[in-house]
């Protein structure tokens, strides 16, 4: 892993030392496997009780990690036979939002989400996985066209927020965003949405609401950044972890509110060190909440769906 986060440096230390072992190893001169144990020992101990105090501003550095799962990653995982559909049928196709049909565990399905991209290239192509309105509206297509052929719906959300450039202005950025929330409330389908990183903002809720939204377990979810909330309230983004803990961003204190039906539990060392462990739990979980409203008509389905999002308002 490239990125290193500050309160992991014991660990890495420790990880380092193990790296090293094992290239004395491979001269086959030395037997180091009982040192290595040790230290693998020390590493997993270490990882866990780092994990189980993390700080709300420490798990957004977490959901923001360069190696943690992305959309593309899970539809690979998780969809087979999946056909990508692209563009809005108004102006362009935006990379940052992936969507298409597949099967998920046997059983057809949309899936719709956002991708950061991985290298530079990756990034730029896929704007940092920041829509602009082509990005909603394309993902609003595909919400009404699973409607129509009664596709359940699942989602993976991780942008910093919709694209907040001049361009994406001219082109009805709000109204994108507005149209596409209504099209996740009104389609006559079930919808399960999981945060895989960051929920920021619009760009997140505008294809998060869903009849379930998941989290993992060091995922986010904000109205705003907390560097954004900082240089707004104390006009220093310096003060960027009392706003992460004022704005109650982690699964946690969203699973108390309400707004989080479930929080997905993470590998030792969260998402980012355990690709398969997270795909099996996620896939699980969309499992079991796509099963449960199965039962449901499309009618009960959309008005359970207004009740959840008229309630979540009125508190």
């Amino acid at each position: 892993m490239s990125q290193q986060l500050e309160f992991e440096s014991h660990i890495n230390t420790l990880e380092a030392r193990i790296r090293e072992l094992r290239l004395s190893a491979s001269d086959g001169d030395i037997d180091v496997a009982d040192e290595i144990e040790k230290l693998s020992i020390k590493v997993e101990t270490g990882l866990k009780q780092t994990y189980q105090k993390l700080t709300p501003w420490q798990k957004v550095e977490v959901s923001r990690h360069e190696s943690r799962p992305h959309a593309q990653d899970y539809i690979d995982h998780l969809i087979t036979d999946y056909q990508p559909l692209a563009g809005d049928r108004a102006f362009a196709e935006d990379c940052a939002i992936v969507g298409g049909m597949g099967y998920f565990r046997e059983k057809p399905c949309m899936v719709i989400g956002h991708e950061k991209g991985r290298d530079t290239r990756g990034r730029i192509k896929h704007n940092f996985g920041m829509p602009r309105p082509e990005g909603f509206r394309k993902a609003r297509r595909l919400i009404d066209l699973a409607g129509k052929f009664h596709l359940p719906i699942i989602s993976f959300i991780d942008t910093a927020g919709a694209y907040p450039g001049l361009d994406a202005e001219a082109r009805g950025q709000a109204e994108a965003i507005a149209r596409s929330i209504q099209a996740c409330i009104r389609v006559p389908s079930p919808f399960v949405s999981v945060i895989t990183g960051e929920g920021g903002s619009g760009g997140a809720i505008a294809i998060a609401a869903a009849d379930r939204l998941l989290m993992l377990e060091h995922a986010v979810y904000s109205v705003i950044s907390p560097e954004g909330c900082a240089s707004i309230l104390w006009r220093d983004s310096a003060h960027r972890e009392t706003a992460a803990k004022s704005l109650q961003v982690t699964a946690q204190s969203l699973k108390k509110l309400g707004i989080t039906d479930e929080i997905i539990a993470e590998p030792v060392g969260a998402a980012h060190r355990d690709h398969p462990t997270t795909f099996i739990r996620v896939g699980d979980a969309i499992e079991k909440h796509l099963n449960s409203l199965g039962s449901l008509s499309n009618e009960d389905l959309i008005a359970a769906r207004w009740q959840r999002y008229l309630k979540l308002n009125a508190a």
